[in-house]
């Protein structure tokens, strides 16, 4: 079993903590690799039984509503899982911008909600695990701004203080319960902060290595 394959497994062993369901959060600055990290970590939870769901908070997001997305979260998402219902979030198209039709979201043993502010307060209640990409918000904006080409730089421009804003009154990387770098060979995985306020230690608890 790999690296990426024993963490999966811990995460997957992780009491439920919305209704039946175990919601582990992946968060991070835009352009940290959220996005490719969630994908193989739900491969690997998934095993040979196929990936295990993932919410995309760029789907809760609007143009208007960078961050102000909690209460479509609570009510669409949060509420029917708590109750081991399947969900139904109405999904915001970033090109005709508008909300598309309902989508629906298992009510699985393990669910993945992936973007930044995952962690955010009004979540954590609900989060088994909370994993943080720990790159740097100037490195990973500069990433974003490559993948994504000159025609949003504007937007861009808009969204780097809106994130800071953010992250400055609603903190998520100090209640990380892991902090995962990413490295040419895979990832690496190092224990949250030390004041963290959440008990999930065990994910990493006898894993540490400095990074490389």
């Amino acid at each position: 079993m790999d690296d990426l394959d024993r963490r999966a497994a811990a995460l997957a062993a992780l009491p439920p903590s919305c209704g039946p369901v175990r919601l582990i959060a992946v968060d991070g600055h835009a352009g940290s690799g959220k996005s490719t990290f969630a994908a193989r970590l739900a491969s690997a939870i998934g095993g040979e039984g196929g990936g295990v769901p993932v919410l995309h908070l760029d789907d809760l997001a609007t143009h208007e509503q960078l961050f102000e997305w909690t209460d479509r979260m609570l009510s669409q998402v949060i509420e029917p899982l708590s109750h081991g219902r399947t969900a139904h979030y109405d999904p915001y198209d970033w090109i005709l911008r508008r909300f598309g039709s309902p989508r629906a979201l298992a009510a699985a043993p393990v669910v993945l909600i992936e973007g930044v502010g995952a962690g955010r307060r009004e979540l954590r209640p609900y989060l088994a695990g909370l994993l943080w990409m720990e790159i740097n918000a100037e490195e990973s904006w500069q990433r974003g701004r490559s993948r994504d080409g000159g025609e949003l730089s504007s937007f861009w421009d808009g969204w780097i203080v809106a994130e800071a804003r953010h992250f400055a009154e609603d903190p998520s990387r100090p209640f990380a319960d892991a902090l995962v770098c990413e490295f040419r060979e895979g990832y690496k995985w190092l224990p949250g902060p030390p004041a963290t306020a959440r008990s999930n230690q065990s994910i990493t608890q006898g894993d540490y290595s400095p990074p490389a």
